[in-house]
């Protein structure tokens, strides 16, 4: 089908006007196409990582070596979806509350000597998220091919993320205790998810 700009126009879910490179707290939230469980699974309220989970957590704790201005927070990968806070630093402009107690990936980078530290005070979290999930991908196919991985339908990823501004402290440590106990909330984490504001 050729393209339509009034049947294939994407509403999109960003602020308007806001410019998501500047300094602030964000909440992240990806979800895999079809909330297929590829990364564990949940058992007695705690989640297990296979090896495709453990993959998603290489990545994540390395983002910050790919993107110098940003510092990683509280996350969760889930079996079909995943939660992170990540706070943009070093902007001009700052919006929220200053991330308290990030966690420290220092020892992580220098230990990962295959990818190249490429500080960017101009990265947006869309290009973060972008790159997260092409090189997620990428490094799922490889499961794929070489250690048997499950299949995923055309995509790893949903084509979207969710995004959410965190405005400041008490906000944050919400999101944080969300964050932990998300495996004990499994069964209800979709409708409490659509449904709060933190």
């Amino acid at each position: 089908m050729k393209y339509n700009p009034e049947l294939h126009h994407r509403k999109t879910i960003r602020l308007k006007g806001y410019d998501y490179s500047q300094n602030g707290v964000y909440f992240i939230t990806a979800c895999i196409q079809g909330r297929e469980e590829l990364f564990g699974e949940i058992e007695n309220k705690k989640m297990y990582l296979n090896d495709a989970g453990k993959m998603i957590d290489a990545q994540w704790n390395i983002l910050s070596n790919r993107f110098g201005n940003i510092r990683l927070d509280a996350y969760i990968i889930m079996p079909d979806h995943f939660h992170g806070i990540i706070e943009i630093v070093n902007a001009t402009k700052n919006v929220g509350a200053p991330l308290v107690g990030a966690l420290d990936m220092e020892d992580i980078i220098n230990n990962n000597q295959n990818v190249a530290n490429v500080p960017n005070s101009n990265s947006t979290i869309g290009d973060i998220i972008g790159a997260f999930k092409s090189i997620t991908t990428h490094e799922y196919i490889n499961g794929v091919k070489n250690y048997d991985w499950r299949l995923f339908n055309i995509k790893l990823w949903q084509r979207n993320y969710y995004e959410q501004i965190v405005r400041d402290e008490n906000a944050l440590n919400k999101i944080r205790e969300y964050i932990i106990n998300n495996p004990y909330n499994w069964e209800r984490d979709e409708l409490f998810l659509m449904e709060n504001e933190f």
